[in-house]
């Protein structure tokens, strides 16, 4: 069963079962979908899928963060239930160890010797780690190993 399949089978589930918080976060994910393979050719691959549900996820989480510094619990809390359900669909994320190991074999793979460098790491490591990793989390252990050299 294809990631659409997966969505619209629990879109029809949040429907009979009446949950509308649930629904609403579902129905995002559809239409980002569906945007995107309007967009392009018509169909959307599970990688493309995982990318769409990854940054869905990442502007819940930010608006959370935001609507707590306002003060605004209330939306605070509709955020953070819809990053729930969306990151019920995001793919295993790697440990920040595991991280360590592929910045440090991209260093040496690459010859990286300082912060100048930086680039050429993350060329290298935002393809292979796509969906895999944070792009925040590999930029900062880069930039550490690249200082420490």
């Amino acid at each position: 069963m294809g990631f659409l399949e997966t969505i619209n089978a629990d879109i029809k589930t949040a429907m009979l079962a009446r949950e509308k918080e649930k629904l609403a976060a579902l129905r995002d994910i559809k239409s980002k979908l569906l945007l995107e393979a309007t967009s392009g050719s018509g169909e959307v691959s599970d990688e493309t899928a995982m990318k769409i549900v990854m940054k869905l996820y990442k502007q819940r989480t930010e608006t959370y963060d935001l609507y707590i510094k306002e003060g605004r619990e209330d939306l605070a809390a509709d955020e953070k239930f819809q990053a729930g359900v969306i990151g019920a669909y995001m793919p295993e994320m790697m440990s920040e160890e595991d991280i360590k190991v592929e910045v440090d074999a991209a260093i040496l793979t690459t010859g990286a010797s300082g912060p100048q460098d930086m680039g050429k790491v993350m060329g290298m490591l935002s393809g292979k780690l796509a969906g895999k990793a944070d792009g925040k989390v590999i930029a900062d252990l880069v930039k550490k190993a690249l200082l420490n050299n």
